[in-house]
């Protein structure tokens, strides 16, 4: 019984052993960067950082307008007066560090939140073709030193079309796209 059972894990071995195993590649950053969706959750953080940004800005103004007041003023008041807006000042700027270290955290998690389906959904197409296309791996070129584009197939492109990618956007033209925004 012993060799029957050794002889077939041996005959299942071999065959596995024999078998084509082929490979494919992608880069999945770009996939994931050059989605519509990503252009949206794009949108809405760039929203959302600059709403951090104008309240940043509006509780500096008041801090700078109230430290002005009590430069001008501090002569002329009484020490209890004067300890009262000194509490004050020191209020105002623990608000602005706390409110600068949650924001930091607030938009790291929104980023997190809108990028999480898109890059499911990302890999999902990669499944998908993967399995049609029989690959027994797939590997992202931005995980590796080298690739051997010879031995393997790129489904970027047919990722690409089945995520709604138009056909001449780049990182690099993404890239310009930002860029001339900041501006």
């Amino acid at each position: 019984m012993k060799k029957i059972v050794l002889f077939a894990a041996m005959a299942l071995f071999t065959l596995t052993a024999s078998a084509q195993v082929k490979f494919a590649y992608v880069n999945f950053n770009e996939l994931v960067m050059l989605t519509p969706e990503a252009d949206a959750a794009r949108t809405q953080m760039q929203a959302a950082q600059k709403e951090a940004s104008d309240t940043y800005q509006s509780m500096v103004d008041e801090a700078n307008a109230k430290f002005n007041e009590y430069q001008q003023k501090q002569a002329t008041w009484t020490p209890a007066i004067k300890e009262n807006k000194e509490k004050e000042l020191t209020e105002i700027q623990n608000r602005i560090n706390e409110f600068q270290q949650s924001i930091q955290v607030e938009l790291q998690q929104q980023q997190a939140q809108l990028m999480e389906p898109i890059q499911k959904k990302a890999m999902e197409v990669v499944e998908k073709l993967a399995k049609a296309g029989g690959y027994t791996f797939v590997f992202d070129t931005s995980q590796f030193y080298y690739v051997d584009k010879a031995q393997c197939k790129d489904l970027t492109p047919d990722a690409r079309k089945e995520l709604k990618i138009p056909a001449g956007r780049t990182l690099e033209s993404l890239q310009a796209e930002l860029q001339a925004q900041q501006q």
